[in-house]
């Protein structure tokens, strides 16, 4: 595997890596239809415990064999599959090598009520499974934030010491955050800021909206206002620049079920304003397979692109 100019670049600016969590970024980063381009698109399976298996699957029933999600990542061309432990597992001989794999090691369940996440893989799991990286979400305002924060700290050093990479899912959330406090812009580069600050090689966050949330932060924006705010474009800008001035690779959540025209919109807001990419899961494995690789091809398709 040759690298590509913009990865070697990339690779660049993670100075403290040993050579084996290099090579699994490199391995994430030149796979698929976006190989070598910095750009990537990830596929999420980690929803069955979020939300249950009906709420996820239901509705493109093959989505209930674990088997799919790797056939779907691999014929789309992705760069990545995450997912919890039982989901690789079931497919990990078959498709061994086919494409990097992220273990994704915690997660929560629609059935508690605290703003937590259960450890459900290890490191060890991980390298058993040949992944890339690991996965781990922080809750940035939960009650639980710091204890979630010293897990992750943890793990990530585990992880790195055996070559692997770290991604970062960063989703505010708790009791002084409403709806619109979780994905409000300053609330969004603060999580996604914090995750750069644990290390992450890769941050997960959701695209902000133009609120600004904190009233501490109402007037450092007001001061210094964040250009073109209105626009997705410019509120991506800033959450990337959060994240070491854009040293380290952003990607943005899908979301809940969207039209084809909201996902291509908002991926060419992603492109534009500098993110390196989406990672999309109900949007695409909810979907008959055929519409799923088209939105899928559509989307590689605006990364493939100049940046507007």
């Amino acid at each position: 595997m040759k690298l590509s100019r913009k990865v070697k670049d990339i690779l660049s600016w993670y100075e403290s890596d040993n050579p084996g969590t290099k090579a699994n970024l490199a391995r994430i980063l030149m796979e698929g239809k976006l190989g070598g381009t910095g750009r990537m698109v990830i596929l999420p399976v980690d929803q069955g415990f979020e939300h249950g298996p009906a709420r996820s699957f239901a509705p493109n029933p093959a989505a209930y064999d674990p088997r799919y999600h790797f056939e779907l990542a691999v014929e789309a061309g992705l760069n990545a599959y995450a997912a919890p432990l039982g989901m690789i597992e079931a497919g990990a001989s078959t498709y061994a090598g086919a494409i990097p794999t992220i273990l994704k090691v915690n997660s929560s369940n629609s059935l508690s009520t605290t703003k937590d996440q259960a450890l459900t893989g290890s490191v060890s799991d991980a390298l058993r499974l040949g992944c890339s990286a690991i996965g781990f979400t922080i809750y940035p305002g939960s009650e639980y934030q710091f204890e979630m924060m010293e897990e992750l700290r943890e793990m990530a050093e585990e992880a790195k010491a055996a070559g692997l990479a770290v991604v970062v899912w960063s989703y505010p959330r708790g009791p002084m955050l409403d709806k619109v406090g979780e994905t409000a812009l300053d609330i969004c580069a603060y999580a996604a800021h914090m995750a750069a600050l644990m290390g992450a090689h890769i941050i997960k966050v959701k695209p902000p909206t133009d609120a600004i949330f904190l009233d501490a932060a109402k007037k450092t924006y007001e001061k210094s206002p964040v250009p073109n705010l209105a626009e997705l474009s410019g509120r991506i800008t800033h959450v990337v620049q959060a994240c070491f001035g854009g040293r380290r690779l952003v990607v943005f959540s899908g979301g809940e079920a969207g039209t084809v025209d909201s996902m291509m919109a908002m991926a060419r807001g992603i492109h534009a304003g500098g993110g390196n990419g989406s990672i999309i899961g109900r949007n695409t494995f909810q979907r008959p397979k055929a519409e799923a690789l088209q939105l899928l091809s559509d989307i590689i398709g605006i990364y493939k692109g100049p940046a507007a």
